[in-house]
C-alpha cells in the first residue's frame, strides 16, 4: 500500500478511536476521575515498554538521557496531558460530552495562537478572522451555559501547550508517551496504592470485568498514539489537520444521540460559530498550502533552466 494512503488510513484510525473515547470512559464507573487517571497512566506505560520491547528498540532512552533540554520539555507535556486527560474523564462522566467535544474544535485555533505568541509565527488575515469567530463562539457559549466553558477551555489550552511542548521536544510518538508515563509513575503508582490501603480502590473490588476495563485504559491510550505517530510520518501536515476533525465530530455526535445531552437553540448557534470559524481555518490552510506547493514547483523549475543553461 502507498505510504499515503496508508498513513490517511492510520491516521483516520487515531482519531476515530479519539472520538469514541466518550463511550468507553463511563464503563469505568464506579471509579472516579482520579483513579482512572492514575490508572490510564500506569498502564500506558505498561502498554509502551511493551511495544518498545517487541521492536527492541531501547537505544534512543540513553541519547535522550544526554539532552536535558528535551527531558524538560517532556516532562512538561507529561504535566499537561495529565491535566488534559483528567479533565476529559471528568467532563465525559459528568455528562458533559459535548463540551469536552468542544474543547477539541477550538483546539487549532488555540494553537495558532500559541504559534503567534510563542513561535512569533504571524498570523494571516484569514487566520486572525477565524479566531475571531472562536473568540465569539466562546463568548456567546458562555452566555449560554451561564458560566465559562472551563472544561473545552482546560482541554484546548493544555492539549496545545502540550502539542507545542512535543514539537520542541521532537521525539517520536511511542518513545516520547513512554517517557511521558514514567515521569506520571511514580504519582500514579503512589495513589493507587493509597486508595488500596484506605479501602478506597475499585480495582479488585468490582470484579474481574471491571479490572481489565481499567488496565484497558492504558491499551486504549497507546494505540491511537502510536496510529498518529505513524500517520504524521506519511502524510501532509494539511491533510492532518482536516483528519482531526473526526475526534471532536465523533464525540460531539455520542454527546447529543447517546449520551442525550441538551443542545438549546443558544449552544447551536455557539457551536455553529465554531464550525464556521474551522471552516475559515481550513480553507486558509489549504490555499496557503497550494501557493506554497506552487511556489516550490517554480523554484525546482527555475532550477532545472538554470542547469540547463
Amino acid at each position: 500500500m502507498p505510504d499515503l494512503r496508508c498513513g490517511v488510513l492510520f491516521g483516520i484510525a487515531a482519531y476515530t478511536m479519539w472520538g469514541l473515547f466518550p463511550l468507553y470512559w463511563p464503563l469505568l464507573k464506579p471509579s472516579g476521575a482520579v483513579e482512572i487517571l492514575a490508572h490510564r497512566m500506569v498502564w500506558s506505560l505498561v502498554a509502551v515498554v511493551a511495544v518498545l520491547a517487541v521492536r527492541r528498540h531501547w537505544s534512543w532512552f540513553r541519547e535522550l538521557l544526554r539532552q536535558p533540554r528535551k527531558l524538560a520539555l517532556l516532562t512538561v507535556a507529561a504535566l499537561v496531558i495529565t491535566v488534559n486527560w483528567g479533565t476529559y474523564i471528568y467532563g465525559v462522566n459528568s455528562g458533559h460530552v459535548v463540551e469536552s467535544a468542544l474543547g477539541y474544535f477550538i483546539n487549532p485555533l488555540v494553537s495558532v495562537l500559541f504559534g503567534v505568541l510563542v513561535l512569533r509565527e504571524r498570523l494571516r488575515p484569514l487566520q486572525w478572522v477565524a479566531v475571531g469567530f472562536a473568540a465569539l463562539a466562546v463568548i456567546v457559549l458562555t452566555l449560554d451555559y451561564g458560566r465559562l466553558p472551563w472544561i473545552a477551555l482546560t482541554l484546548a489550552v493544555s492539549f496545545g501547550v502540550y502539542g507545542l511542548a512535543k514539537k520542541q521536544a521532537n521525539v517520536a510518538a511511542t518513545e516520547s508517551l513512554a517517557v511521558e508515563t514514567l515521569v506520571l509513575l511514580v504519582p500514579a503508582f503512589g495513589y493507587l496504592v493509597y486508595l488500596q490501603f484506605a479501602g478506597q480502590a475499585t480495582f479488585g473490588q468490582q470484579g474481574v470485568g471491571h479490572s481489565l476495563l481499567l488496565v484497558g485504559a492504558g491499551i486504549i491510550t497507546a494505540v491511537p498514539l502510536i496510529c498518529f505517530g505513524a500517520a504524521a510520518i506519511r502524510v501532509p501536515l494539511s491533510t492532518v489537520g482536516v483528519l482531526q476533525y473526526i475526534a471532536p465530530i465523533l464525540q460531539f455526535v455520542v454527546g447529543v444521540t447517546i449520551a442525550g445531552e441538551v443542545m438549546p437553540p443558544s449552544r447551536w448557534i455557539g457551536f455553529s460559530i465554531v464550525w464556521l470559524a474551522l471552516a475559515i481555518f481550513t480553507y486558509d490552510s489549504f490555499r496557503a498550502a497550494r501557493t506554497a506547493a506552487r511556489v516550490r514547483r517554480s523554484a525546482r523549475t527555475l532550477d532545472h533552466v538554470v542547469a540547463e543553461r
